[in-house]
């Protein structure tokens, strides 16, 4: 603070001595008017853009597009997208951001029409175009969704009548490759109809949105209720509600789902808008909201069945927030894979029951159950850090066959093709 202080006094002295002062903007009579140079503002304002701005002691105040920012003078000069700090081809930073003092400060500020220009003590000049400004300050990210989200019920979604995509269209049309991906981002699900039921096609309908994820469980999992892997799946038992791999550290983004074949009856699959129920906790209870998404747990799967031994181990709260903006971004529930909670004390403990509670009640609420029968030809698409899925028990011979996609990478199709993911 005080290197702040004594550079700042510096610069302002030789501005003085030089006659390069230009604006005061008096403060209200105190004891710190007295000392011009210990306190001072800048003020400049346009009113075409109505944009007004401040140069304080440790940082650039700017108001603009009705928004209130404030950055830090290294953020300021460590940004800079000048051809010498910025390489605009790779978009990557050239600067060594170690190299900048920790005490710069800008010797001049000036505005003209839209960009802000500042002149450092070494002469450099960074360029920032207002709306740049907007749009990577703080401010404006808290007011920023990153990806838009329509949270549903069972009554809600059936409402909107989202349409299924057909497997030609999907593999070769941009237009129904961007109208998947659309709806899966808005809701957490989406279908794909009239695949050939195959593990081949279901792997080439994969592969066009995403990398495959190879897990402990393989590249493509195939399997049927022969208990060949140590996990309830490999059963005919109902399966509550949960998410997958919650003993990954980062588990699986994407669940793929292909009903191959079934004689026999039951089986239908469970989906919940784990989004809409944590919604509710967060209106009806927001300190159990907040307890979810800041304790942290250990999910464990352990397997010793035939040749397949393994140890998993995962951590991370229940409800997964950006920190800035509060957007939930990932729900990790699943009550058979939680391990021993040993995470925090006892008097937290009981109150996380409690939120845990109040978020399995709107889970389990019979108007957020959404039920669809899997069948040949039909292949479900899961947003596993979103919706959780579950089945009820069934008979006869089922076959199933799907993989884990790399989320990273659905994401960036998303992109690719215009969507806000």
């Amino acid at each position: 603070m005080w290197c702040r202080r004594l550079s700042h006094l510096q610069s302002r002295l030789q501005d003085l001595l030089r006659g390069r002062v230009t604006c005061w903007a008096p403060q209200q009579p105190n004891f710190k008017s007295l000392f011009p140079l210990a306190i001072h503002w800048h003020h400049t304002a346009s009113t075409s853009l109505n944009c007004v701005w401040q140069q304080h002691e440790d940082h650039f105040e700017l108001q603009y597009a009705n928004t209130v920012m404030r950055f830090d003078y290294v953020w300021l000069r460590d940004h800079c997208r000048s051809a010498s700090c910025y390489n605009s081809k790779t978009h990557q930073r050239s600067l060594d951001t170690a190299t900048v003092d920790l005490c710069i400060q800008p010797k001049t500020i000036r505005l003209d029409e839209t960009t802000l220009f500042f002149t450092w003590p070494d002469g450099h000049v960074t360029r920032y175009d207002l709306d740049w400004l907007v749009k990577n300050s703080y401010e404006g990210q808290k007011q920023k969704v990153i990806q838009p989200r329509i949270l549903w019920n069972a009554e809600i979604y059936q409402q909107a009548q989202v349409p299924s995509v057909d497997f030609q269209s999907f593999l070769e049309t941009k237009e129904g490759l961007k109208n998947f991906l659309q709806n899966f981002l808005l809701y957490g699900i989406a279908f794909v109809e009239n695949v050939p039921p195959t593990q081949e096609h279901t792997e080439k309908l994969a592969e066009r949105i995403s990398l495959i994820r190879e897990t402990i469980y393989g590249r493509m999992w195939y399997f049927t209720s022969d208990f060949s892997r140590g996990d309830t799946a490999y059963t005919k038992l109902a399966l509550d509600r949960h998410t997958d791999t919650t003993y990954f550290q980062e588990p699986c983004g994407i669940q793929v789902f292909h009903c191959l074949k079934h004689e026999g009856t039951g089986g239908r699959t469970l989906l919940v808008d784990g989004f809409y129920a944590a919604e509710q906790v967060l209106q009806k209870a927001p300190e159990e909201f907040e307890l979810l998404s800041k304790v942290p747990l250990k999910h464990e799967y352990i397997e010793n069945v035939g040749e397949c031994h393994n140890h998993m181990i995962g951590v991370g709260p229940v409800l997964n927030i950006y920190p800035w903006n509060k957007e939930l971004y990932m729900i990790r529930y699943n009550n058979y894979d939680r391990a021993v909670i040993n995470t925090v004390p006892y008097d937290v403990v009981h109150r996380w029951y409690t939120a845990h509670r109040t978020l399995t009640i709107e889970l389990r609420k019979p108007e957020n159950e959404f039920w669809v029968k899997l069948k040949p030809g039909r292949v479900l698409f899961i947003d596993n850090w979103r919706v959780l899925h579950g089945r009820e028990s069934f008979t006869g011979y089922r076959q199933l066959c799907g993989c884990s996609l790399t989320r990273d990478d659905v994401l960036n199709t998303a992109r690719l093709l215009g969507l806000q993911a």
